[in-house]
């Protein structure tokens, strides 16, 4: 138990909530940001102080975060597409400088900076990697990747200055509570509806939603500053995933292996009637590039050095499968 306040940006959000809910449980005081227009249904009956800011007003965080001793930053822009690309980069990067320079004059005693395996660079050969296989920005595919590589340097770089930060890398996060829902939460979505026939050969690392949270505390607590830490849990082909998400929905797994190239037309299309109607397209251009790589993910310096455990990505997808079940998104 702890009386400490701890500050949690984008505390509304799927991991964000997830984080807040395991401080509370734990005993901390807290004080969460949350923008003007983001609903406030994964923070409610927390018993937190909210507080309204965007990551990007430095003042308005300043002003919030004073008397608190920790900081876990958490908002991102996580959108795999946007009519302006560049818009992800400027608020993942702008919004992570204004919180760490505003963590900076509120004299945050430790920082937890959540950062994604957006920004290591998957090996060709599909085996797993570890924190040491980074991507450089011409590397990088899209602009999430982008943004969240150029943002977790801007924090290595003020970590050397003196910032009190340790990163953590989640993989993909499932599970419940994922309002938006997120990218992956939307084919989890569309394949438990049967509405995905066919996939492609890749994979991705499924974690836990409650599990990424967990190892954000361990990260507070265990963690060294400036290190930076998986948080992932199981490599899972793509494959495999719609097809247990198909047995759990009742429905039939797909058996059709489509070939990427032929889908970038269909991609183009897709993304240019996305920039009429402003809707996130179901698939785009970047989505098929980075599908051409298995994204598998280790985490055992995670589990080495902080005691971090995973529970099985079955057990994350029957949790989120109910979530969506229960807020109608089945249909």
């Amino acid at each position: 138990m702890s009386d400490d306040i701890a500050f949690v940006t984008g505390a509304s959000g799927f991991v964000g909530s997830a984080v807040a809910r395991l401080l509370a449980a734990k005993g901390y005081r807290l004080r969460l940001a949350v923008r003007a227009s983001s609903r406030r249904d994964n923070v409610e009956g927390l018993g937190a102080e909210i507080v309204t800011a965007d990551m990007r007003d430095e003042a308005a965080l300043s002003e919030a975060m004073k008397g608190a001793r920790y900081l876990f930053h958490v908002a991102a822009d996580y959108r795999l597409w946007a009519r302006d690309p560049e818009e992800i980069v400027r608020n993942n990067v702008l919004g992570t400088r204004a919180v760490m320079q505003a963590a900076k004059a509120a004299d945050i005693e430790r920082i937890v900076y959540t950062s994604s395996v957006a920004t290591l660079k998957p090996h060709e050969d599909g085996t797993a990697v570890d924190e040491t296989s980074r991507h450089t920005e011409q590397s990088a595919i899209g602009a999430y990747k982008r943004s969240k590589l150029v943002a977790e340097r801007l924090v290595e770089e003020m970590v050397r200055e003196g910032l009190p930060a340790i990163i953590v890398n989640p993989s993909t996060p499932i599970g419940p509570r994922d309002i938006k829902p997120t990218p992956t939460g939307r084919i989890i979505v569309e394949a438990a509806c049967g509405r995905i026939p066919a996939f492609v050969d890749t994979g991705l690392n499924l974690v836990h939603v409650d599990d990424v949270a967990a190892g954000h505390l361990l990260a507070l607590e265990k963690g060294k500053i400036g290190e930076s830490y998986i948080l992932g849990g199981e490599d899972v082909a793509f494959r495999t995933m719609v097809g247990v998400i198909a047995e759990l929905s009742g429905h039939k797994a797909p058996t059709i292996a489509l070939p990427r190239g032929p889908l970038f037309p269909l991609a183009y299309i897709a993304e240019a009637i996305a920039r009429i109607t402003g809707k996130e397209p179901f698939i785009t251009a970047d989505a098929l590039k980075m599908a051409k790589y298995h994204m598998f993910f280790s985490s055992a310096k995670a589990e080495r050095e902080l005691g971090y455990r995973a529970r099985p990505y079955r057990d994350a997808l029957v949790d989120a499968l109910a979530w969506f079940k229960h807020g109608g998104m089945l249909r």
